[in-house]
């Protein structure tokens, strides 16, 4: 149950939650007059560093970074003789030097 909160539910309603967040400090900061300090803040350059972020991030993970030799590879699950065989990992064949 916790996998289905954390891996489902979450997702979807944190960006909403965030967004009354921000409704909610928005109107306490035009009830106080203080809009131009909210205004000045560096959302730009925010956003262009998370974007920066983001783009480093799918480059390594297209990369593969931290991925090992192949060594092993994955037989996924299959039916053999109207028995079903799960998938596992078997190890690579010894190369030939």
């Amino acid at each position: 149950m916790i996998r289905v909160v954390l891996t489902v539910i979450v997702p979807l309603l944190l960006p909403t939650a965030l967004y009354l967040l921000w409704a909610i400090a928005m109107r306490r900061v035009a009830a106080t007059g203080m809009v131009d300090v909210v205004r000045g803040l560096p959302w730009v350059w925010l956003g262009a560093a998370g974007l920066a972020l983001l783009a480093g991030v799918l480059v390594l993970a297209a990369l593969g970074f931290g991925r090992s030799a192949d060594t092993a590879h994955y037989v996924p699950p299959r039916t053999i003789d109207g028995k079903i065989v799960p998938g596992h990992v078997e190890p690579a064949p010894a190369s030939r030097p």
